[in-house]
């Protein structure tokens, strides 16, 4: 009988050891997920007024990468998002011959997300 228990904690201790990294727990919620940061930018005329269909541009200066989009009916876009990547970032907005002067935001990147500084952006058209 303790031979035979014996040879069961044995088997028990192989099996055990065999395990690679031991018991796996399901965490919940991934802080690194696939949602996407993004700035909010306001395109305005010279009165204040929100500009539907303005075409913004947001530039990484070191990288030269370019994201384009443009404002809903609100005069909001959110596309330009942490894609763009990590440091100055210029903006501006255009709706037929009128330009916006540029706007700067800096992205600074932790090892989930890049965070805009400001996170809001408001560009006013030319008169």
């Amino acid at each position: 009988m303790l031979l035979a228990r014996q040879r069961f904690l044995f088997l028990g201790l192989v099996l055990l050891a065999s395990c690679d990294g031991g018991l796996r727990v399901k965490r919940e919620g991934d802080p690194c997920s696939d949602n996407l940061v993004t700035l909010r930018v306001e395109v305005v005329d010279a009165g204040g007024g929100t500009v539907r269909d303005a075409i913004v541009t947001a530039t990484n200066v070191d990288t030269g990468h370019t994201i384009t989009s443009t404002t809903g009916e609100k005069g909001v876009t959110t596309a330009v998002n942490e894609d763009i990547g990590e440091g100055l970032v210029r903006l501006t907005a255009t709706a037929g011959s009128k330009v916006s002067a540029p706007a700067e935001v800096t992205w600074t990147c932790d090892e989930c997300h890049c965070n805009p500084a400001p996170d809001t952006v408001q560009l006013q058209l030319n008169p």
